[in-house]
């Protein structure tokens, strides 16, 4: 079959315009779209412990009813409500369950330059989460220390479980009465130690602008080999003698944060017997 000639007007010289396949592009660009478009507020999960920040409702799948943990300004004191005590015949699933009061909502802040957190009561004169020694779990602060602080672990299936600093997890504990309350001295990650959490959006976006930034800055550094080894050096008359190595093993060494050690190592393997 003859092949079709394009009436296009073309002059000699002209470059010729590849057509450039949008499929990846396309679907990356529509999920960026509705990034861009979800509301800020919208609650979501977290996807991995950095991004827990901000408004934070907390949610454990107790049966026969879930439950969330939420305080009480006017007692002054923690409460786990039943999430189904308005229940109606359309409750929705539990991971699409939101706060309908500002008493589940709790704030959480990092510790800067940790991987824990503080959890502050989102009513009242804002008091933080804490736990003594002897595992008993208050909201009655103000002031934050090491009992106020909280290591949150993600789980495989995406669950949550809070480390206090005597290493225990916070659990849910059933007293006498049947009523459910708080504790802080599990050993091990069981049911009760498990809880949903849910952030808003667009603290979970902030976290990842903050991961990119880093490694943004991460890439930034140089690599100058000649510089350093011309400092560090008291060998070699003078010479900046540099390794013939491959330097994808400084790349790989800068991503892991061992910059440092790596190019002391190389230098090290530079050496003669007679200078060492």
């Amino acid at each position: 079959m003859e092949k079709v000639r394009s009436t296009q007007l073309k002059f000699k010289g002209d470059k010729i315009k590849k057509k450039r396949k949008r499929e990846h592009n396309d679907e990356s660009s529509t999920s960026k779209r509705v990034d861009e478009d979800e509301d800020p507020e919208t609650w979501v999960l977290p996807e991995n412990a950095t991004e827990i920040r901000g408004p934070t409702f907390i949610v454990h799948p107790s049966d026969p009813s879930p439950i969330s943990v939420n305080f009480d300004s006017t007692r002054n004191k923690i409460i786990l409500s039943s999430l189904d005590k308005d229940s109606t015949s359309d409750t929705p699933p539990l991971l699409d369950r939101t706060p309908t009061e500002v008493a589940q909502v709790w704030v959480t802040t990092r510790v800067a330059g940790s991987a824990t957190i503080n959890l502050r009561t989102g009513t009242g004169e804002g008091k933080f989460l804490s736990c003594d020694k002897h595992g008993i779990v208050s909201a009655f602060r103000e002031a934050r220390g090491p009992e106020e602080e909280w290591t949150p672990v993600l789980l495989p299936d995406g669950m949550v479980a809070f480390m206090n600093v005597y290493e225990n997890y916070l659990s849910v504990d059933e007293v006498a009465g049947g009523s459910l309350q708080l504790r802080g001295d599990s050993e091990e990650v069981g049911f009760r130690e498990r809880f949903w959490l849910k952030i808003q959006s667009k603290y979970k976006k902030e976290a990842h602008e903050e991961k990119k930034k880093r490694e943004a800055g991460s890439e930034l550094t140089v690599i100058d080999e000649t510089s350093t080894n011309h400092i560090h050096q008291a060998w070699g008359a003078g010479r900046s003698v540099v390794s013939k190595q491959d330097k994808r093993e400084l790349k790989r060494a800068r991503k892991e944060g061992r910059l440092a050690e790596a190019l002391l190592d190389r230098r090290a393997k530079l050496k003669s017997d007679r200078f060492c």
